[in-house]
Formats: C-alpha cells, structure tokens, sequence
C-alpha cells in the first residue's frame, strides 16, 4: 500500500470521514502540496506506525498540542482521541502531564478548550 493510501485510510479513522471530506473538498492547486505532505508524512509515515496504538498517538498529540498552544488542532484531536479509545480521563491525566512538563498556563488553556469541545459533543449527542 502506498504512503498515501495508508495515510488516508489512518486519516479516516482518526478523524473521521466527514472530516476528511470537507479537508479534501476545501483543497486548493495552492495547498494541495502541503496537503499531500500531511498525509504521506504524518498519516502514512508515523500515525501508521504499529509501534504506538492509535490511542497513544491521540493522547501524545493531544500534549503536544497543548503544550505548543495549538488551540484549533487541539480542538479537532479532542473529537478524535475519543475515537481511538481514549476516554475523557485520558484525555485529564495528559492534560495534568502538561502541566507539569510544559506549565500551568498551557495546560489551563488547554483545559478550556477540551471542556467545550466535550461539552459540544454532549449537547450533539443529546441533540440526537
């Protein structure tokens, strides 16, 4: 299987199908070579990897993030760390690890942005 084939199949069951739809119908001639490079690089080449589970790889994400202030990114890896089986006190003790590895600030914030995500996907759900 190719680097982008595996990196789109990783991709969709990370993130989810309509996610990755509206990412691939949204690409331009512009960023279509970031694009590619994101789904070869990131997809195909590590998040494909055997090594880590993909709830591994959710829950190191979401740290990095995190502790990098990447609030849109970290938006978007909360919805999908609950997809590959991390729970919602998984996604609390990475939470209280960045605090103390990468500063209070950065995990207050990031505390923030991952109860309204959880509290979108609740009201979605009870929405339903």
């Amino acid at each position: 299987m190719s680097l982008h084939d595996s990196g789109m199949k990783t991709r969709r069951k990370v993130l989810g199908e309509a996610h990755v739809a509206r990412a691939e119908a949204s690409k331009t001639s512009f960023d279509a070579p970031f694009q590619e490079l994101i789904i070869e690089a990131a997809w195909g080449r590590v998040w494909s990897r055997d090594q880590l589970t993909l709830r591994e790889r959710s829950m190191l994400t979401i740290a990095l993030l995190a502790a990098l202030g990447h609030d849109e990114e970290l938006a978007m890896h909360t919805r999908a760390t609950l997809e590959t089986g991390a729970t919602r006190d998984d996604i609390r003790e990475t939470l209280m690890q960045v605090a103390i590895y990468a500063g209070v600030p950065a995990a207050n914030r990031a505390f923030k942005i991952v109860k309204d995500v959880l509290s979108a996907i609740d009201a979605e759900k009870g929405a339903a």
